[in-house]
């Protein structure tokens, strides 16, 4: 159990620290609402994207291709949104909806799922399987329900504006063509120039603590206190309930070890950090959806060991 811990913690706390030397940094002066926005827009515009291509371009989906876990992955994240949606309607505020929806479903399925596999089996090819079934579809519903929620649509004349706007604003969102552009690269195994992936990964690699960095700069504590029970809820369904629900069909469908873990990491890792940037970038306040990311990452470190705990025990892992 104490390994476990450890373990959950060395995956997950550096991630946690990085968002708290953020909000040190503005604090203490350093950064500054201005340098805090560009840093945001430059993360979701630039370094997401290039980070998406990179994580899909190399994959072999050939050599480890398992269509009925990447068909659980898709069915359960379908669901997962619904369910997310079904906690969204409780809450009166309807310009809060379009953050607890993407905050309650969309997981740092890749780089902590790769984290986690790597440590426990040295292998993180499941995760690739999950990543194909999972992660493209957060991203693209992501887009579409803070476009179609996002306070900017106030000021549109009719619901076909809406919709206009909210197809334009997905077809050109740059996370969007990133994951489209990496798909395209992976499945037609296009060259791969050096220079151009060299670049491209350097892009990449700052995306990820640029990403933490801006979003913990971004993090007021007035915010969690006043939006703290969607927060809560949000963070409920994302630590406990989709794994209460999810991971004993995966049991039940004869997912086993590595599987079952790519399975529980999508289901019941944090909430990702790029929700945060896209919220702030798509017209939204993001306080929800920093609050959520902050406490998420905290507590997932104990909830994903008492995961990873109970299936061990029971010897599915």
């Amino acid at each position: 159990m104490l390994d476990n811990l450890i373990f959950s913690l060395n995956a997950t706390m550096p991630i946690f620290l990085m968002m708290v030397l953020g909000y040190i940094l503005r604090e203490i002066g350093w950064l500054k609402e201005p340098t805090i926005g560009v840093i945001n827009k430059l993360v979701f515009k630039v370094f997401l994207p290039a980070l998406l291509f990179t994580d899909l371009v190399d994959q072999d989906f050939e050599n480890i291709w398992d269509g009925s876990f990447v068909l659980f992955c898709l069915v359960v994240t379908i669901i997962s949104i619904f369910i997310a949606l079904l906690i969204s309607l409780c809450n009166k505020n309807k310009d809060d909806r379009g953050e607890m929806i993407q905050a309650a479903y969309r997981s740092a399925a890749a780089t902590l799922g790769i984290a986690y596999m790597t440590n426990i089996y040295d292998n993180a090819a499941m995760v690739s399987l999950m990543i194909i079934g999972s992660v493209p579809l957060y991203n693209i519903v992501a887009v579409l329900v803070l476009t179609i929620t996002s306070p900017d649509n106030k000021n549109a004349k009719s619901k076909k504006e809406v919709v206009k706007r909210s197809a334009i604003n997905t077809a050109k969102n740059p996370i969007i063509l990133g994951i489209v552009v990496g798909l395209v690269w992976a499945v037609f195994k296009l060259p791969q120039p050096q220079i151009m992936m060299k670049t491209v990964g350097y892009l990449g690699n700052v995306a990820s603590p640029l990403a933490l960095i801006g979003l913990g700069a971004s993090f007021y504590f007035k915010d969690m206190r006043e939006k703290l029970v969607p927060v809560l809820s949000v963070v409920g369904c994302k630590l406990l309930l989709l794994c209460a629900i999810f991971l004993p069909a995966a049991i039940w469908m004869g997912f086993r070890d590595e599987k079952l873990v790519a399975a529980l990491i999508m289901l019941g890792s944090a909430t990702t950090s790029s929700s945060f940037v896209m919220a702030k970038n798509m017209g939204h306040e993001g306080k929800i959806t920093s609050s959520a990311v902050m406490l998420s990452t905290l507590l997932a470190s104990f909830t994903l060991t008492l995961w990873l705990f109970i299936l061990k025990s029971m010897g599915y892992i």
